[in-house]
């Protein structure tokens, strides 16, 4: 048998989901949810998962030490399949902090995530001035003055997306929407 589709993936995961709670977890729905991690330790949208439930669940006959150490293990192994996204140092960061209780790790950590999570929203923010600008409505337009002023306030001035938020600005001048920039 290969590799499973990720549709497969999916199906599985909202099988261990269904086999229990959200917030705590029944053993059936840790089972599935471990077969799952075994089957593809690189989804990590069940390691996550996985390890948010052992988080919230005591299990009978394991020592709490025992279920913090596979907890730490899934969260290293989803920022590394994720190849260290957001989401996964997020999750990685809150459990450095509130239970290894390593506050200097954690904020590490923390400050990855922010950096990576910030850099998709510049890539996010940098695409809809550009559709917006380039749509050249007044509607659009008036969308992306908005945002760029979101982005200035947000980003450092090196930032490439002030690029884009300048040539929102001109096409807003020319539309007669804003007084044009003198240099």
């Amino acid at each position: 048998m290969g590799h499973p589709d990720v549709e497969e993936l999916w199906m599985r995961m909202r099988a261990a989901r269904e086999a229990g709670g959200a917030n705590e977890a029944s053993p059936e729905q840790l089972k599935r949810h471990r077969e799952l991690a075994a089957l593809c330790p690189a989804f990590t949208p069940n390691l996550l998962e996985l390890a948010r439930l052992l988080l919230l669940t005591d299990e009978p006959g394991e020592s709490a030490e025992k279920g913090f150490s596979e907890i730490q293990h899934l969260l290293g192994q989803a920022v590394h399949a994720s190849n260290r996204s957001a989401p996964a140092l997020l999750e990685q960061a809150h459990f450095i902090d509130s239970v290894r209780n390593s506050p200097e790790e954690a904020e590490k950590l923390f400050e990855e995530c922010a950096a990576r999570a910030l850099r998709t929203v510049e890539g996010a923010w940098s695409a809809l001035l550009n559709l917006w600008t380039m749509e050249n409505r007044k509607e659009t337009l008036e969308k992306a003055l908005k945002l760029g002023a979101m982005a200035e306030k947000l980003f450092p001035p090196e930032a490439s997306i002030h690029a884009d938020v300048a040539r929102a600005r001109r096409f807003a001048a020319l539309a007669g929407l804003i007084p044009e920039e003198r240099p």
